[in-house]
């Protein structure tokens, strides 16, 4: 190892496709140097994740150095929103759990009911948020979900973000059903007033807790040790960084291999009280996911929407397709030569 006075970090993103590792020099705010591998999801997540670090250190001179692990891989963190009718509660959590870097692939609004249930479990959500009630407002629906969820033997973790009436008495009703339940602040404490600050904590503790392990991505515990954050959600973190460096309001778009995901910090706007505020609130730092955009996985779905934008040509149309067919049945596909740059360019 050379010889080096300030502190020096590894971050790496394990992604769907590819794991990515850089050295940071935090003191002077440098990249000292940066490497990828493919994502070794058919075998064991490490593989790809230490071939990445260990080029990265390599190519940096640098050895025992601390590393900071963020992961997107085996489909991320996979989220259920269950809430009080669609246009509030249910849409004020599902706001909060693409900010919290998930993606949101069920939403249920109202009394869960026999078959609701079953759609519940057939979403194979990581987690559940369960809102529902502002404080001090309606306190049945969320009471009845959680009294639900805990006679169907739910084992599914769930994030209890609801009214903060009934919050010990719904926590303590999973909980003696065996049900892994988290609890945080109401994510619509009034009608217009979105506070997704508390239930994104605690989306991440259970992400890191229960998540990571379960997704089988490796054999041991060392991959759920090293691994600090969902990826989106780290990435959102840089950006509200960035935004508060630069002293503005800031977009950011991240287009991956499977999905392209849009950031923003904005500054609270003012007028944003009146009778046209929105029911479920402004997220001011949020975070959007397009899960059927990307480079490689979901290169044929970036085709569709175009044809359907009309952005295309049909000679491009053609071109593009077969392209994105290749890309997405090998989606370790590296461009050679400067005519596969070009369309990889195209289709972001």
């Amino acid at each position: 190892m050379s010889a080096r006075s300030e502190p020096v970090v590894v971050c790496a993103d394990v992604g769907s496709t590819y794991t990515k590792a850089a050295v940071v020099d935090l003191d002077g705010g440098r990249l000292v140097a940066a490497a990828s591998a493919p994502t070794t999801v058919g075998t064991d997540v490490l593989h790809g994740l230490d071939a990445a670090v260990g080029a990265a250190t390599a190519s940096a001179g640098v050895a025992e150095v601390p590393w900071y692990v963020c992961s997107s891989a085996g489909g991320g963190l996979r989220l259920a929103v269950v809430g009080y009718e669609p246009l509030v509660t249910a849409q004020a959590g599902r706001r909060v759990g693409l900010s919290a870097g998930a993606n949101v692939v069920h939403v249920a609004a109202g009394r869960l009911g026999g078959v609701d249930v079953a759609a519940l479990r057939a979403a194979r959500p990581d987690v559940v948020l369960l809102v529902g009630g502002t404080d001090g407002g309606d306190a049945e629906t969320v009471t009845h979900n959680a009294t639900r969820l805990a006679k169907a033997r739910f084992r599914v973790p769930v994030v209890l973000a609801g009214n903060a009436d009934v919050r010990a008495d719904l926590h303590a009703l999973l909980a003696g059903a065996g049900v892994p339940v988290t609890v945080a602040d109401n994510v619509l404490p009034r009608i217009g007033v979105l506070e997704p600050a508390s239930a994104r904590a605690a989306i991440r503790e259970v992400f890191l807790r229960h998540v990571i392990g379960g997704k089988k991505l490796s054999r041991g515990t060392r991959f759920a040790r090293l691994v600090r954050a969902a990826t989106p959600d780290a990435v959102l973190t840089g950006v509200e960084v960035l935004a508060g460096t630069l002293g503005g309001d800031l977009a950011v778009v991240d287009v991956g291999g499977a999905t392209t995901d849009v950031y923003s910090v904005l500054t609270p706007d003012e007028r944003d009280s009146g009778p046209s505020q929105e029911v479920a609130g402004t997220l001011w730092r949020a975070r959007t996911v397009e899960g059927d955009l990307g480079m490689r996985w979901s290169a044929p779905g970036v085709v569709r929407a175009a044809v359907e934008e009309r952005l295309l040509d049909a000679a491009e149309e053609a071109e593009l397709t077969v392209a994105a067919a290749v890309r997405a049945a090998d989606p370790g596909f590296l461009p050679a030569g400067d005519g596969e740059r070009a369309v990889d360019r195209r289709i972001a």
